[in-house]
């Protein structure tokens, strides 16, 4: 009768062996001490070894020496004792007159049973063309951060200058109306300048609502409000993010409603204060700016043409996808966007947070 525990070894060897000969990618099958019982056809090509005369050989003596890494060689002896794996190790290969190539092993030990021969499978992945990718990819991305560096500096400079000349203007001019319109002209554009500036210290990505909006608001009180004592200028927001070109329109909008606060709810040094707030869930969102002022004005007959502000956030808040709506706040005034379920505007998710 057939010794079946003593062919169960060897059959388990031969099955390893028909894998490794089988295999398409670089494969080893070694001994306890490490040394080479058979190997893939594509190890041999790979590495210009001799596919007749690979067997019975040390692996840290293949080729030249190459593969006598010491790290390498301790990892594989741990792994035959059992004490450790080789996952993941990467090595650069180095051989004298070709390119040197990057490396991932893996070693596994096979499992014969009690008192058998340990054997060991090594596979080995060439990443070289892999790495040079990343490398490449890297080098990209860091080199477009540094345009972007560049062109935010230079965006910087010219509002600065548009502002500055518009200023220059304003002085000049003996009209009062064309003063004022020079005058509005020069806070939309240091508020747009103020949105630039916190996009650029801002994720390319995404942008954390809450600080950009408290930042922005500061921004536009500093160049607006001459007396912090007579009007207050707060912002609320949970921790909603969006996506850059999503910010850009929410903060054109708060940039356009708050200044209509600040020009027409507070005249004669009347105090108070402005209240901007963003909420969300999930892909429904909230935005409001309240003030406590005097109020809207009362309609009076014939229609009214929408200013240059109100046309602004009109077109935003359509890109956005939100609906507007504008009441008396008993004091002051409330202006209300709504996005997401239950609004006019859509419920497409437009702002993911």
């Amino acid at each position: 009768m057939p010794d079946t525990a003593s062919e169960a070894p060897e059959l388990s060897l031969n099955l390893a062996m028909a894998v490794v000969a089988s295999s398409h990618a670089p494969v080893l099958l070694l001994d306890e001490n490490r040394v080479v019982v058979g190997a893939s056809e594509a190890f041999c090509d790979a590495f210009g070894i001799d596919a007749d005369t690979i067997a019975g050989r040390e692996f840290a003596k293949l080729g030249a020496g190459e593969w006598a890494v010491a790290q390498l060689q301790s990892l594989l002896k741990a792994t035959a004792s059992g004490l450790a794996e080789v996952k993941n190790y990467e090595f650069d290969l180095k051989r004298e007159g070709r390119a040197s190539r990057c490396l991932v092993l893996n070693a596994h030990k096979l499992n014969y049973g009690r008192g058998e021969p340990v054997r060991l499978l090594l596979a080995i992945a060439d990443v070289t063309d892999a790495r040079i990718a990343e490398k490449m990819t890297e080098d990209l991305i860091r080199d477009k951060g540094m345009l972007l560096q560049e062109l935010q500096h230079r965006v910087a400079n010219s509002l600065q200058i548009i502002a500055s000349v518009l200023m220059q203007s304003a002085k000049r001019v003996q009209s009062e109306e064309a003063r004022a319109h020079l005058h509005e002209a020069h806070h939309r554009v240091m508020s747009v300048a103020a949105i630039q500036r916190q996009l650029a210290v801002s994720s390319i990505d995404r942008v954390r609502l809450g600080p950009y909006l408290t930042q922005l608001c500061e921004s536009i009180g500093a160049s607006m409000i001459h007396d912090p004592g007579q009007i207050s200028l707060n912002v609320t927001s949970d921790e909603s993010s969006v996506n850059a070109e999503v910010s850009v329109s929410v903060g054109l909008i708060v940039t356009e409603l708050v200044i209509n606060a600040l020009k027409h709810a507070f005249p004669e040094g009347r105090r108070g204060k402005i209240m901007v707030n963003y909420g969300s869930q999930g892909p429904v969102w909230s935005l409001s700016v309240v003030d406590d002022g005097v109020g809207m004005p009362k309609q009076q007959s014939g229609a009214s043409k929408a200013g240059l502000g109100t046309n602004i956030v009109q077109a935003l808040a359509k890109q956005l996808e939100a609906h507007i709506t504008i009441f008396d706040a008993t004091p002051g005034t409330a202006v209300l966007l709504e996005h997401g379920e239950g609004s006019p505007g859509g419920t497409e998710p437009v702002a993911a947070v």
